[in-house]
């Protein structure tokens, strides 16, 4: 036997006698393709155990794990690794989790695998605010390193539940985040191609990275070590075995699966992120209602909160909490932006009643209401005498009492908007004040007082309304020029908010004709202004123009023939959308025997998309209408138009028009009014109304809509 051949069946037999000591064992890695459920390691089967609480929140069951003692979350990875002692080079570790608020500078552990006898971490994953840290020990390097993989922009803290995975091949790192388009993170000889060896696309490459930090923040090109030995370690869920670093969150799934990518295997359904490829069996089972009059006892706690009174914001922080509209009896759950119903009652209009008669100072032009957070709700009357000027009303106790009382000069309305956390209301002066100077005036709400007060003063020609908007985060106002003496061709202004100065600069000027309202509206991405023009000094019978904002600036964007418009109204109906005119007067002076008619149509029109303009999609008959109103009871959907002069009487009906789909607004219920100018629906914890205002009476009414 020559002395090579000698050297190899020594060697071998060597190695038989270890592996034969060893229990039969060899070194090689883990590649069995089952899913190793680490979570279900730690969690007895009744889910009965100290440091254990098992909530149930947005539909779907976790684990909340106290930091009391983190041993008792951990087992041998003996338990996984019976006959393998290596780490797998390649597989994929998937965990759904719920991260509650965060501190920015906190970091969290979800999982970790240390070493029986020391303090260090083999391999884990760690949370902060914004990023996902992949470490591993790299032993093949020099002297040993602790290798760092961060995915960044990794945003879990908006209080949902997330499905994550991470796959790792060679020096291929990557994550999925609710089955979303994976980020990578690769060392540099792997940059350029993936770990199936195809070239990235390029929303990917915008993805790519290679940052891989080692401890002092030095830079190294680590791949995953090729083999990791896992003898004498043993893994520590939500912790690295201290109570420092302790995931505050609630985990529903841990998964380590050999030698795949699992996104193929998890993201097959619809509700990304919940997807299960293993879940302990106490997660899955819903509880069951027990029979008889025992107590409810379920083996979770429910973390719902429900809020009461007026519609409350639904933001991110208050996503999965409940709101019950009492006044609809309906409720809601906050989907982070917006409310969705639960369960309600499928209200419907029944018939309307005097609610309150409201005695104002004279007679009344126009209605704001609006509530101020925690102080309450306010409706603004601009009445048209100056003196005593228009009031200000609070709804205590069910209606509406004087609270404010503010100098105006024959008002015709008021606008009530927020910039940042500060509150205003402006009023649209139609006459000149005591010095002959004609201003509108723009009033700030004094928190300490709790009273409006006077900010600013523009000069405008016989302002007939203010309108309020934002755009790409800059606050506007527009005011309707009426006439300027007898010229009613004047220019109408938008004024932009100048945040270092804090007060309102003219920004542009745009032509009118005896305009006398302002709308905005947005429709996708744009935003647009239309002008109700009435007057151009000799027909009424004139074009109301609607200008989009391009390039910084309202251009031109369709043109609508009006006839002494007096207001526009926007409005959605699921994906329609509808602009309403409420035209007021038919004359033509330059006609041999001049018309004056007051019974006309007032029209509807909505947005054709192919054509990209608005056409007309209904006529309705009013008289000398000045303005209309769009709510909702229930599903069903209401115009209430203004109706106030017949050429004859100012006791007309204004009338209610009901939404019935193919026919269009249909008439069902008449209300009499006495020259009514102004319509506002409003609500509260009692209930709906609608209340109008008199040009003819110092009167405003409330009306309650009864339901059934």
């Amino acid at each position: 036997m020559s002395a090579v051949l000698l050297i190899w069946a020594v060697l071998l037999h060597l190695g038989i006698d270890q592996s034969l000591a060893r229990g039969g064992k060899s070194w090689e890695h883990c590649t069995d393709l089952r899913p190793l459920d680490i979570l279900s390691e730690v969690v007895p089967m009744n889910a009965v155990k100290n440091g254990i609480r098992m909530i149930q929140i947005q539909g779907a069951r976790g684990f909340q794990f106290s930091a009391v003692r983190p041993r008792f979350l951990s087992f041998p990875a003996s338990r996984f690794f019976i006959y393998c002692n290596l780490f797998p080079e390649e597989f994929s570790i998937i965990f759904t989790l719920k991260v509650f608020h965060m501190q920015s500078k906190r970091n969290e552990y979800i999982f970790t695998l240390l070493e029986e006898n020391s303090d260090t971490l083999l391999l884990g994953l760690r949370y902060s605010r914004n990023k996902l840290h992949f470490l591993f020990w790299n032993r093949e390097l020099s002297n040993g390193w602790q290798t760092r993989v961060t995915f960044r922009d990794v945003f879990l803290a908006d209080n949902q539940w997330h499905t994550l995975v991470l796959s790792v091949s060679k020096a291929s790192f990557s994550l999925t985040v609710d089955c979303s388009i994976p980020t990578y993170v690769q060392t540099p000889d792997c940059v350029g191609a993936d770990v199936v060896g195809r070239t990235p696309g390029q929303d990917e490459i915008k993805r790519l990275s290679h940052v891989v930090v080692k401890e002092k923040q030095r830079i190294v090109d680590a791949p995953f070590p090729m083999s990791m030995t896992v003898t004498g370690s043993r893994f520590y869920v939500a912790s690295r075995r201290r109570r420092k670093g302790f995931f505050t969150g609630l985990i529903r799934q841990l998964v380590l699966l050999p030698g795949s990518d699992a996104t193929s295997q998890l993201c097959t359904g619809k509700n990304f992120n919940l997807a299960v490829l293993s879940i302990p069996k106490i997660l899955q089972d819903l509880p069951v209602k027990p029979a008889g009059n025992e107590l409810l006892k379920y083996p979770y706690e429910a973390d719902m909160k429900v809020t009461l009174g007026s519609r409350p914001s639904c933001t991110k922080s208050e996503s999965g909490q409940f709101w019950f509209n009492v006044a609809q009896k309906g409720l809601y759950l906050c989907s982070g932006t917006e409310w969705i119903s639960m369960l309600e009652v499928k209200e419907r209009l029944d018939y309307l009643e005097e609610y309150q008669s409201l005695v104002t100072n004279s007679e009344n032009m126009g209605i704001e209401v609006f509530i101020i957070p925690k102080v309450g709700l306010f409706a603004a009357v601009a009445n048209r005498y100056t003196p005593p000027g228009s009031a200000i009303y609070k709804w205590t106790d069910e209606k509406f009492v004087a609270y404010q009382n503010l100098p105006t000069y024959q008002a015709q309305s008021w606008k009530f908007f927020t910039i940042g956390k500060k509150i205003f209301l402006a009023v649209a002066n139609f006459e000149q004040n005591e010095k002959g100077q004609e201003f509108s005036v723009i009033y700030k709400w004094n928190y300490r007082k709790e009273k409006f007060v006077v900010y600013q003063r523009i000069l405008t020609h016989s302002a007939r309304d203010w309108e309020a908007f934002v755009i790409d985060g800059e606050a506007f106002l527009a005011v309707a020029n009426h006439r300027k003496g007898d010229n009613h061709n004047i220019d109408s202004v938008i004024y932009r908010w100048n945040s270092r100065m804090g007060i309102f600069e003219a920004n542009q000027t745009i032509p009118t004709s005896g305009a006398y309202d302002w709308e905005f509206f947005t429709i996708g991405p744009y935003s647009f202004l239309v002008v109700a023009n009435t007057f151009n000094g000799t027909s009424t019978r004139i074009y109301s123009h609607i200008y989009i904002w391009l390039s910084g600036a309202f251009q031109l964007f369709q043109s609508i023939l009006t006839f002494g418009a007096a207001d526009w109204e926007f409005f959605r109906i699921r994906d329609r959308v509808f602009l309403v005119v409420a035209n007021s007067h038919s004359y033509d002076s330059r006609t041999v025997a001049p018309n004056n008619y007051y019974a006309i149509n007032s029209s509807i029109y909505e947005l054709n998309i192919t054509a990209q303009m608005f056409v007309k999609f209904q006529d309705i008959l009013t008289y000398s209408a000045l303005d209309w109103e769009f709510f909702s009871v229930g599903e069903d959907k209401f115009l209430v138009v203004a109706n106030s002069f017949d050429g004859v009487t100012f006791s007309v009906n204004s009338i209610i028009y009901r939404w019935q789909g193919y026919e269009g607004f249909v008439a069902v219920h008449h209300l009499p009014t006495f020259g009514c100018r102004d319509w506002e629906a409003f609500n509260t914890t009692a209930g709906s109304y609608l209340m109008y205002s008199s040009a003819r009476e110092p009167l405003c009414r409330v009306l309650k809509l009864k339901t059934f």
